[in-house]
């Protein structure tokens, strides 16, 4: 323990924001670091508690209580605390390959779950982490680990996200030669493509693929694995694939008027901003624009958000933003206890900024779309919402329609944020494997394996929409099976 009386000390003292009004100008990152000795200060709150919860990362109350990682917290934030930034980043890297992506979009799972928060604020865990980690690119402590040794086994990582790039990364470090397979132009994943640049900025996704490719790890991007390469010539070519293509199959919305002119996938409105900011500085005009729009965003989500936020920067009329759901409440109930992930009401930072703008919040609870308007050119031009509740029948709860409540709204621009249903199916049917019916690949309870031989699975696509912080665990865990599976043991 840093500071024994560290938590008694030292107040909660967060990285300070631009004003709404101000950062939706650009695209940017808008936190600003706190100084090194303030930074030491909010290290010095962690208690190193007899039971530390915030390294847990296990299911409570049907809900992930502490990191999935088990990043080793009290002990880093220790030595944050002493100035020891070395040892510290040694001592984060042991558990997380990239806490640079971590430290930006994780919903802070061990904060939540922080002793220190139970009778008073958390500990800053996510800031800490993200100091740790930005120090050690800063001052050169990051450097390129080339294996000294390579086994001579090849292994194919089909997809280029968070799971798939942590596999890569450990199986790497373990000597073997590992390509990674990405269908779009730049790797990365969701990290390039369905997370904005305001949360991630994509300099930091492309430093880490960067130093991957100097450690040994080929990255083959613009390459379709079941299109521009077989799976036949994947399998021929290498001793194992892993399988980590996400869960990008978007569940639709299928109210009458689905056909309009203007009605989006959530993920192919951020996706092509994105890509046009890269390319372009969004001059090139090849995105899904929201100037001067009604915008309406179907779902609450963190990717819903996204959505406002972004919608908002294009120059939106107005944004609505649809939550199936009611309002969770501010505070915790009686039946959400401590250590159990807190289900609350939070304000993210899209909703921040349409309330900047436009003076009122952009959700709407318990409603839901009953159809979609369009114009005699087919074109978008209004949405009928309706009130919906959950009532029980014959044991079960049901979604009904709430008679009478029905609402026109106008809308222009509408974007379906509704989750995802599985993975695309066409890879999986290139190798063979079969889906459970959550249509993620099937595998055996703890296992990573496919039904296909030599192929595994990890993230998403294997357990389903979830965290980046639970896909780096899941794309380490698998490479410890694949190496298992290679070499007969594992160090990893």
């Amino acid at each position: 323990m840093g500071k024994p009386t560290g938590f008694l000390e030292y107040n909660r003292a967060e990285t300070a924001a631009r004003t709404p009004l101000d950062r939706i100008k650009d695209f940017n990152e808008f936190h600003t670091e706190i100084s090194a000795e303030h930074r030491c200060e909010q290290a010095a709150r962690c208690m190193d508690c007899g039971v530390p919860f915030c390294q847990n990362g296990k299911l409570i109350g049907g809900m992930i209580s502490g990191c999935p990682l088990n990043n080793l917290i009290p002990e880093w934030n220790e030595l944050l605390y002493r100035g020891k930034k070395e040892q510290a980043l040694m001592r984060l890297l042991e558990t997380n390959n990239f806490p640079e992506f971590t430290s930006r979009v994780c919903p802070a799972l061990c904060e939540k779950a922080c002793i220190c928060g139970i009778h008073d604020d958390p500990v800053t865990v996510r800031e800490n982490e993200k100091a740790i980690i930005e120090n050690g690119f800063s001052t050169g402590l990051i450097k390129p680990r080339i294996p000294l040794n390579r086994s001579g086994k090849k292994i194919a990582v089909i997809g280029s996200g968070p799971s798939g790039l942590a596999a890569a990364d450990s199986l790497n470090r373990r000597g073997h030669n590992v390509t990674v397979f990405e269908r779009s132009d730049r790797a990365g994943g969701l990290l390039m493509y369905g997370i904005p640049n305001m949360k991630l900025e994509k300099d930091i996704v492309t430093r880490r693929t960067a130093l991957m490719e100097l450690e040994g790890v080929e990255i083959r991007t613009s390459c379709d694995v079941g299109i521009d390469i077989s799976a036949d010539e994947i399998l021929a070519d290498y001793d194992a694939v892993i399988l980590a293509c996400g869960s990008s199959q978007p569940r639709d919305i299928t109210a009458a008027g689905r056909d309009a002119n203007g009605i989006h996938f959530a993920v192919d409105f951020l996706k092509a901003t994105t890509k046009s900011l890269l390319d372009s500085d969004l001059k090139d005009g090849s995105y899904i624009s929201a100037k001067d729009k009604d915008v309406v965003v179907i779902g609450g989500g963190d990717t819903g958000n996204d959505c406002v936020g972004t919608a908002v920067r294009h120059g939106c009329k107005s944004v609505t933003q649809l939550e199936m759901m009611p309002k969770l409440p501010d505070t915790r109930a009686a039946n959400n206890p401590f250590p159990e992930y807190p289900r609350v009401c939070k304000t993210d930072y899209g909703q921040e900024e349409a309330i900047a703008v436009f003076g009122s919040d952009p959700r709407i609870y318990e409603t839901t779309v009953k159809e979609f308007i369009k114009n005699d050119n087919g074109e978008l031009e209004a949405i009928k919402t309706v009130k919906v509740r959950f009532e029980n029948k014959d044991g079960r709860r049901v979604l009904v329609e709430v008679e009478g409540s029905e609402q026109v709204i106008p809308c222009q621009l509408c974007l379906i944020a509704a989750g995802f249903t599985g993975c695309q199916s066409y890879i999986a049917d290139a190798f063979g494997v079969e889906l459970n019916v959550r249509t993620n690949v099937s595998t055996a309870e703890g296992s990573f394996a496919s039904s296909a031989e030599k192929v595994f699975t990890a993230g998403d696509m294997h357990i389903g929409q979830s965290l980046v912080v639970r896909a780096i665990r899941e794309g380490r865990d698998c490479a410890a099976e694949v190496d298992r599976f290679l070499m007969g043991y594992t160090n990893l």
